[in-house]
């Protein structure tokens, strides 16, 4: 088992259950409906990679490797990147700001993590 991500795994699941909540029931009087989506988006894409990240420190007593850990690392940081822009875009709307246009640009980024952490997980179980 790896630890460390179990932690951060459940941290992050915890949280995702908190902002579904308050995307599904409080932020719909902030924001447009497009908002709400987009938002929600960020939430099921945390909760997705959350139990990734819960595969990763599962798995990684049965494959050791640093591609499992990277697998973690990438998972976190998609999750921070992608789901966190999101958030961090509705938030702006519900402020009135919107000076930050260019934010949207990391999501992808984040998605582009997603991916890493995947094909890292898939050459976790091709080296063993």
């Amino acid at each position: 088992m790896h630890k460390t991500f179990l932690i951060w795994a459940a941290i992050l699941g915890a949280l995702a259950v908190i902002l579904g909540a308050f995307g599904a029931h409080k932020l719909q009087e902030l924001v447009s409906e497009k908002d709400v989506h987009t938002f929600q988006t960020g939430v099921t894409y945390q909760f997705y990679h959350v139990f990734a990240l819960l595969a990763v420190g599962i798995l990684y007593a049965s494959y050791p490797t640093s591609s499992m850990v990277w697998a973690g690392r990438c998972f976190l940081i998609g999750i921070l990147l992608f789901s966190g822009s999101l958030y961090v875009m509705t938030l702006m709307k519900t402020t009135g700001d919107v000076g930050l246009r260019k934010l949207g640009i990391i999501t992808p980024i984040g998605g582009l993590f997603f991916i890493a952490g995947w094909i890292c997980l898939l050459l976790s179980f091709l080296k063993k």
